[in-house]
């Protein structure tokens, strides 16, 4: 069965790699990144690698929360369903600590952007055919800051880093118990896998980018993984596993939830 696949952050990387997998297989395929220039180019080599017309593309700056709900509305208005969102896009290393509102880049991007594209993209998920939503978390994740993320305290890249991906995993949890019939499930692709965004954070990788493509494929169109839902997978041991405690704690996430209503507000 063709679906319809949108994937965030698929103009190099894993997420390339990915969308590549998805349309040798005759999927339609909805590539994302943040140049019209990116995005054009990786439609016409996806073409031509897979031969598959079915390709499409939308550019947003998801630093800028504005840029991204003007992709929500695009994204409606051109696509009838989404059957797998793959929240792929993530920062780690950058030239600019903070977004033009002040709040920390990595933040941002690794999970209020993903909360927001999700939230305005629910509708067309619902339907969606054995719809599945996969969120790029990290082994890296640390208890939630707000005081850092309004610049009250500063923490180191790294740190934030963290934060954001428990952050995206805390509301993973929370989506799944919220969505019937979807499936949500938050998955740490593998540590340092040989991409632009590990090689430049820290000169070196341990995987090859594959290993993050490949999970990525098998969570969203596997038989393996379905009606699997909340959970979260490590990819760096192969199995589902126990995220930071935080992503359990009700309390916890009750009050990242509100948070980050009132910032996308």
């Amino acid at each position: 069965m063709v679906k319809n696949i949108l994937i965030t952050g698929s103009t190099d990387g894993i997420g390339k790699l990915v969308a590549a997998m998805f349309a040798k297989e005759g999927h339609t395929v909805y590539v994302h990144g943040r140049s019209q220039e990116k995005v054009n180019a990786t439609i016409s080599e996806l073409k031509g690698l897979t031969k598959n017309e079915s390709i499409h593309g939308f550019v947003a700056d998801l630093s800028d929360l504005d840029a991204v709900k003007k992709m929500v509305l695009q994204v409606n208005d051109e696509v009838s369903h989404i059957d797998i969102l793959i929240n792929n896009a993530g920062v780690f290393k950058t030239p600019f600590s903070v977004n033009r509102n002040g709040l920390d880049l990595r933040f941002v991007v690794n999970y209020l952007a993903p909360y927001l594209l999700t939230k305005g993209l629910t509708p067309l998920i619902k339907k969606g055919s054995n719809a599945r939503i996969i969120n790029l978390s990290s082994a890296a994740q640390a208890p939630v800051s707000y005081d850092a993320i309004v610049g009250k305290k500063e923490v180191s890249v790294n740190e934030f880093y963290a934060i954001s991906k428990l952050a995206l995993t805390m509301w993973s949890f929370r989506l799944a118990k919220e969505l019937e019939d979807i499936a949500v499930i938050a998955v740490n692709p593998g540590s340092l896998l040989n991409t632009k965004m590990a090689n430049e954070a820290y000169g070196q990788h341990w995987s090859p980018a594959n290993k993050g493509s490949n999970i990525l494929y098998d969570l969203a169109v596997s038989e393996d993984h379905k009606g699997i839902t909340g959970k979260y997978f490590d990819n760096d041991n192969g199995v589902y596993a126990k995220a930071h405690p935080d992503a359990y704690n009700e309390t916890a996430i009750n009050e990242l939830i509100d948070f980050t209503n009132k910032l996308i507000d």
